[in-house]
Formats: structure tokens, C-alpha cells, sequence
């Protein structure tokens, strides 16, 4: 795995590691079903830190709150519910 850290620099990594935690709570379907108010708040509140701290770009952070969004909205909906 060394091998791989030579590739990146610090910034880079940062930004992966900003983007796999972003995509972490992303995935976290028990507080997406238990409560999608909290499981948006965290999306955007991750969304705007990154943004906050020059991880992201202008564009990049819109995409996050738009996929943010999008992911509350079919929370809302019942998608984990439906098969």
C-alpha cells in the first residue's frame, strides 16, 4: 500500500479521504431510514466543511448538496422500503 501513498500528494489525499467519509455517511442506511433529516443535515454539514476548509471546488461542493438532495428525497420516499 506504500506504493500507492507516492502517487498522491497531501492534498490529494485529503480530498479522497473527505470524499470516502462524505460516501460513507452516504451509505448509512440505518440513519437514512431512522431519521432522513439527520442523514441530509450530516451530508450537508460534511458538504459545507469540505467546502469550508478549499478541499472541494464551487462545482464539486454543488454536486455534493445536490446528490445530498436527491439521497434525502428518496429516503423520504421510502426507497429502502421498496424492493
Amino acid at each position: 500500500m506504500n506504493i500507492c501513498k507516492s502517487l498522491f500528494s497531501l492534498s490529494q489525499e485529503i480530498k479522497l479521504h473527505a470524499y470516502d467519509r462524505w460516501h460513507r455517511a452516504l451509505d448509512d442506511c440505518i440513519l437514512r431510514k431512522d431519521c432522513p433529516d439527520a442523514y441530509h443535515d450530516e451530508l450537508i454539514r460534511q458538504a459545507d466543511e469540505m467546502d469550508r476548509l478549499g478541499v472541494v471546488t464551487w462545482q464539486e461542493w454543488r454536486e455534493l448538496r445536490t446528490e445530498a438532495d436527491q439521497a434525502y428525497l428518496r429516503a423520504v420516499a421510502g426507497a429502502d422500503y421498496h424492493e
